[in-house]
């Protein structure tokens, strides 16, 4: 039977760089946030459902959702954080559902669901084992405000939507240390991959 690995961690934690990690090692990996991006392309019935919701000033002038501003929107408006996972979460869990199948059929013994909210959606129920990214607040603060563009001030409001990372940890059943270097968090993931291989083998005693 497939084990699932569920991967996720607080905002500018560094969960994407853990992801990319896997996925150079060959680790079939399911990106929520990729998925959720598609499901927002226009002509998708999400798009049309945020679209109806939210309206024309999200959209620029392909017709595209505008994810930055739209992000900005939710972090600052809870209700419309709400409204927006009621329209995109369904579509997402059932493309990670369809995907799990797909590499069962396949024999896959691993797979890993790089989930943003895992826990906070409740998706940890759905895995075997879950694995939590963790930086120092200065880094994730740092990092929020290098990737979006955004003052200290913004990044706090970003942290602070989401479920504290240290109220994560409790969840976790493996805490990838993420305070280091990039070679440094390579060979923590590539360790860690390798026992997740280890115990996933058929015990054929």
């Amino acid at each position: 039977m497939m084990r699932v690995i569920g991967l996720t961690g607080g905002i500018g934690s560094g969960k994407s760089q853990v992801s990319a990690i896997l996925k150079d090692l060959g680790v079939p990996v399911i990106d929520a946030d990729a998925l959720t991006h598609a499901c927002q392309t226009r002509g998708q019935p999400v798009w049309a459902a945020i679209w109806q919701q939210f309206g024309w000033s999200i959209l620029g002038p392909n017709g595209e959702i505008l994810r930055r501003k739209l992000g900005f929107l939710v972090f600052h408006d809870e209700d419309a954080r709400k409204k927006l996972n009621q329209l995109v979460h369904p579509s997402v869990r059932a493309l990670m559902a369809q995907g799990l199948d797909v590499f069962r059929r396949q024999g896959q013994l691993l797979a890993v669901l790089d989930v943003p909210l895992l826990i906070e959606g409740g998706l940890h129920k759905m895995v075997d084992e879950v694995w939590v990214v963790y930086a120092d607040l200065t880094q994730q603060l740092s990092r929020i405000m290098e990737r979006d563009h955004v003052d200290v001030t913004e990044a706090e409001r970003r942290i602070g939507a989401q479920m504290p990372l240290d109220q994560k940890l409790s969840y976790a059943q493996v805490v990838i240390d993420n305070r280091g270097t990039l070679d440094e968090l390579k060979d923590v993931v590539t360790q860690l991959w390798h026992k997740a291989q280890d115990r996933a083998k058929p015990d054929d005693g």
